[in-house]
């Protein structure tokens, strides 16, 4: 054998070989299951080696398509789900035992890996060849995304009955992806990335241990099971020690926690969608060289290296990717793995001082984090009592204060605005994609179709059972399958948990907040003073609520929205997320408001603000209460809105908060001056 040096990777056989690559996957999902097969099928012929499966609103949070509250929203951020029908259309020509399939899907998660499971068992194909993953990590979607349906003591327990289910029948998928992908996207700082995601894989298998439905073997198989879903920001050298940070971390809580002792079963397992939240609307072409240096966060490390990798597109700041958006975002992963030599290397990283170091710094501060959770009694106490959501939004208002004070410079949004026009948005379609609306009917029809031909007897009966078995504490997987063979919808399924269950909704983590804003900005300064005129000349203070309609859970703006006008001085009325237009009207008019201020990122929002202008038009106050609205708004639909009457639209361009609330006393001493 030649003498082999430490620069070179060698195979069993002591010959130089190379890693292969990540899985490649792009999140993806839109309009109807027929337009969404056609996408990924085209992805999987340009070289895409997994699916990334994005489902509607209305999918993710326990609606079928016919549901009031669930129109606006079908086909809009995902392919909507109503049934096992659906799925057979979704995976048509798709040989469901090669492929390696993540739905993004949390509340309903065990309603989709049933669907899955009955797709495979109508085709005539082995469960037990089926690998993928389901998100299902709910702590993440009370802290940050928001598509919970149930209480947290009955989430975690549909996420133990899917371990248990799936070790003994399809051991190779991952029954929950740990997702500290959204805390980042709500503001989380490393540190915090690190313990809340680990504190969720913790109270996960600690309910695993409690129910005591595994041997000793079966556990840490079950250990090995659990992966994580990351973030990667453009500070990259913190995210590699993060990365770095996670992987030992994991080792040394599975070994010292659980008494894991296959080495195999402790490794961290993750993929990785890189950073969404630093992407920008203003000169958005850079935003494909911001997704580049944020990828090598998690590919440089090759100790710490991504098992699959989903990229973002430039223009998700504008709207939803359209299909050559996301074919650019493929080529940077396959550039890099297949043009440079990243993978012929061993960890380029082994040894380096000042990762070790910073490394030890996260690992640190985590595990004091970590422990304090746990003292507060672990996950599920840290989500009842707000003490999670609380830190995220306080960090996130740290950020947006660094934003408007110009301590963090983001290129082209507060530093060197001024730059040529991007011929990347220069198209007839603006460089956007927009569903079509008429699309949401073919869905709606197939759904009807489909409750029009099964055996309704045998859907009574399956939903029956289900709620048997929910009340008796039976696991629910097998009776969540038998409803999926029976042609129940996704309505019916969540319909039947929530009258057994109930529904849930956690603190805001608003209260008691407040922004980094210097004293002596001219934006803070000039709100202020006209918030002193309007109290000196009304007699109060202005008073808004902020209102979130519709099912989109991202919260982060809305919140933001909140804390920036509390700080500012307004009277603000805030619920959180999943109000209808009623709710929002109905508080405005009893807490007698000066303004409404509506938070969407769904692409709903001339559906859902054409229902609220019908119920401030109903109840007599569509002329004395003005609206404002912010979110992904596309430009073109700027005059559409405001012929409905929305007063100022902002979008992400605008980063300075107090400038927002500068805008919005403008707005309120407008509508005043109408009624002298």
């Amino acid at each position: 054998m030649t003498e082999q040096n430490s620069h070179t990777i060698y195979d069993k056989d002591g010959k130089p070989t190379r890693d292969r690559p990540w899985i490649f996957r792009t999140y993806a999902g839109h309009t109807n299951v027929w337009a969404t097969n056609e996408l990924y099928r085209d992805n999987l012929s340009k070289g895409q080696t997994g699916l990334s499966i994005a489902m509607d609103l209305a999918t993710q949070c326990g609606y079928s398509s016919d549901h009031p509250i669930a129109k606006p929203e079908i086909g809009k951020v995902g392919v909507p789900i109503n049934s096992l029908d659906d799925f057979h259309i979704l995976f048509d020509n798709i040989p469901l035992e090669e492929m390696n399939t993540s739905m993004t899907i949390n509340g309903t998660a065990m309603w989709l890996l049933s669907l899955y499971v009955a797709l495979a068992e109508e085709r005539g194909v082995d469960i037990s060849q089926l690998k993928g993953t389901t998100q299902n990590d709910l702590i993440k979607e009370y802290l940050a995304r928001g598509t919970y349906i149930f209480p947290p003591e009955d989430s975690m327990r549909l996420i133990v009955d899917m371990y248990e289910f799936c070790l003994h029948n399809i051991p190779s998928w991952n029954a929950s992806n740990i997702c500290s992908y959204h805390l980042q996207e709500a503001g989380a700082t490393p540190v915090q990335e690190l313990a809340f995601a680990l504190v969720t894989a913790i109270t996960i298998l600690d309910a695993i241990k409690e129910r005591d439905c595994f041997s000793e073997e079966e556990f840490e198989r079950c250990v090995g099971r659990i992966s994580f879903f990351v973030n990667a920001g453009m500070r990259f050298v913190e995210e590699v020690s993060k990365m770095r940070a996670f992987c030992e971390m994991w080792d040394e809580i599975t070994q010292e926690r659980y008494g894991v002792k296959n080495a195999k079963y402790r490794r961290f397992r993750y993929g990785v969608q890189v950073n969404s939240l630093g992407l920008t609307a203003e000169q958005p072409e850079n935003n494909a060289w911001r997704i580049l240096i944020e990828t090598l966060g998690v590919t440089l490390s090759r100790k710490a290296r991504c098992r699959a990798l989903q990229l973002p597109a430039w223009n998700e700041a504008l709207s939803l990717p359209r299909p050559w958006d996301q074919q650019w975002s493929l080529r940077i992963q396959q550039i890099l793995a297949y043009e440079t030599d990243l993978l012929e290397y061993p960890d380029l990283l082994e040894g380096s001082v000042v990762i070790e170091s910073k490394v030890k710094q996260l690992k640190d501060q985590a595990y004091d984090e970590i422990n304090r959770v746990l003292d507060l009694g672990g996950g599920v106490e840290a989500v009842k009592t707000g003490y999670m959501k609380s830190a995220l939004v306080a960090s996130q208002s740290e950020r947006m204060g660094r934003l408007a004070n110009g301590e963090q410079i983001v290129v082209g949004k507060n530093k060197w605005m001024e730059g040529l026009e991007s011929p990347l948005v220069g198209d007839s379609d603006g460089g956007i994609f927009m569903v079509d609306a008429k699309a949401a009917q073919k869905t709606l029809d197939a759904l009807a179709e489909t409750k029009r031909t099964r055996d309704d007897e045998r859907v009574k009966a399956a939903l029956a059972r289900l709620a048997e078995h929910a009340k008796n504490n039976t696991n629910l997987m097998e009776a969540s399958i038998e409803c999926a063979k029976a042609r129940v919808t996704t309505g019916e399924w969540s319909e039947t948990l929530r009258s057994v269950f109930g529904e849930y909704r956690p603190p805001t983590g608003v209260d008691g907040q407040s922004m980094s804003i210097d004293d002596d900005s001219n934006s803070l300064t000039s709100v202020r003073n006209k918030i002193s005129d309007f109290i000196e000349t009304h007699g109060y203070r202005p008073r808004i609520v902020v209102g979130k309609p519709g099912l989109d859970g991202h919260s982060n703006g809305a919140e933001m929205i909140a804390v920036a006008a509390k700080h500012a001085g307004f009277d603000v009325v805030y619920f959180g997320i999943r109000l209808s237009a009623s709710d929002i009207v109905q508080s405005a008019l009893e807490e007698n408001v000066d303004l409404i201020g509506v938070s969407l990122l769904s692409g709903s929002h001339n559906e859902i603000m054409a229902q609220l202008f019908d119920e401030l038009d109903k109840n007599g106050a569509k002329d004395s209460i003005p609206v404002i609205l912010g979110g992904i708004i596309p430009e073109p639909d700027y005059e559409k809105l405001e012929n409905m009457g929305v007063k100022r639209i902002f979008t992400p361009k605008d980063f300075d908060p107090m400038a927002v609330m500068d805008e919005i006393m403008d707005v309120i001493n407008e509508q005043k001056s109408k009624q002298l």
